[in-house]
């Protein structure tokens, strides 16, 4: 559970704009990532702060039981562990999605993950997994980079546009035909409804992935996806039934986050 936390999994490198309130939550975001208990040199290689400012907020989070020590090293605490029990009991979002995710699982004996966008990383905040042995190693708690695979290209693709903009800003860069070839493909996701994918972040893992929407005043938003999971030889020859079920159970999800 204590994955759940993860909101980056990424090389931050301090920048005389980030406040010291972000610079305690890059190391509380290492940590959680990370998924081990790490060093200080861990630390300092992921979040780019300098030693004494990480000290500084090490000891922070260990006087507020964010940040447990030994020997040494360094993991999320107790206290972050009742944030992430917290999260299971009171996500209005995976409470609303469980039901289907069951269902959509039993119908097509395969792995079923509700994930989301945070922080320019994917993030999968349940997971069903499949009854079959074989079956795809994704997890709960897992984050991945929101570029490639059926769930972040979904992601992508139905986040509101201006989002999309700066997120496609941050993650690419001055790499402008790499994110024009992306840009295209979410062209193609948004017209088709969903995605598909193939080995693009696990090897030999055929995905499916459509977006769930929540009502915002007006606006109706994606909050979140559903991605159904199959090692790609079980997938062949059941790629259109699995897409018109996973499509099915985004459209009862949604339909019950508007009553929420």
């Amino acid at each position: 559970m204590l994955a759940l936390l993860c909101v980056a999994d990424i090389n931050v490198n301090s920048s005389p704009s980030i406040t010291g309130a972000e610079r305690v939550l890059q190391v509380l975001a290492a940590l959680a990532s990370h998924g081990n208990a790490m060093t200080a040199k861990d630390l300092l290689a992921v979040t780019g702060l300098a030693q004494s400012t990480l000290y500084r907020q090490i000891a922070l989070l260990k006087r507020w039981g964010f940040v447990s020590e030994n020997a040494g090293c360094y993991a999320p605490g107790p206290v972050s562990l009742q944030l992430a029990l917290g999260f299971d009991i009171n996500s209005l979002l995976v409470e609303a999605s469980k039901e289907e995710m069951a269902k959509l699982s039993s119908a097509s004996h395969e792995s079923i993950g509700l994930v989301v966008a945070v922080n320019d990383q994917l993030i999968c905040l349940d997971m069903v997994d499949s009854e079959y042995s074989l079956r795809c190693s994704f997890e709960k708690g897992r984050a991945v980079p929101l570029t490639a695979g059926a769930s972040a290209k979904c992601l992508l693709a139905f986040m509101a546009e201006r989002t999309r903009t700066e997120t496609l800003e941050r993650i690419f860069g001055e790499d402008a035909d790499s994110r024009i070839a992306l840009e295209k493909q979410l062209d193609v996701i948004r017209a088709n409804g969903f995605a598909i994918s193939e080995s693009e972040v696990d090897p030999g893992v055929w995905g499916v992935s459509a977006p769930l929407f929540r009502r915002t005043g007006r606006t109706m938003l994606c909050c979140a996806a559903i991605t159904l999971m199959a090692p790609s030889t079980r997938a062949v020859g059941r790629e259109s039934m699995f897409t018109a079920q996973t499509l099915r159970s985004a459209k009862l999800i949604s339909n019950r986050l508007q009553v929420e």
